[in-house]
């Protein structure tokens, strides 16, 4: 076996753990917030790896595994970001050791704004 094949073969299978990573805090996280950033992050960490061993590994689908790469660095942050904040506007509550909610008192400072612009 060449020396690319077996890089392209250690970055699939990292890869392929830390996309177990990721199902395993989808089951054990408390909220839906932090079941979507443990989802999120390690499956687009995983999938970077998992296809830039395969292209590795497969030589002629390299290109075509750098663009899925990109998809996924591109369309990953954006829907999950789009999903929670769609949660959160439904009001999905967070679990109980949730310190502070950012998005929360953003919200509350500008409906605080648009009442002194409304107000005479």
């Amino acid at each position: 076996m060449e020396a690319i094949h077996l890089i392209g073969a250690v970055l699939a299978l990292i890869g392929s753990v830390f996309l177990f990573l990721g199902a395993l805090g989808v089951l054990r996280m408390p909220d839906l917030y932090n079941r979507m950033q443990a989802g999120t992050k390690s499956t687009t960490l995983g999938s970077i790896l998992t296809l830039f061993g395969i292209g590795l590994y497969h030589t002629e689908w390299f290109w075509q595994m750098l663009i899925l790469i990109a998809f996924a660095v591109t369309t990953n942050p954006i829907s999950s970001h789009s999903l929670a904040r769609a949660a959160h506007w439904v009001g999905i509550p967070l679990t109980d050791k949730t310190v502070e909610d950012k998005l929360a008192e953003a919200e509350q400072q500008e409906r605080e704004v648009r009442r002194e612009e409304v107000a005479p």
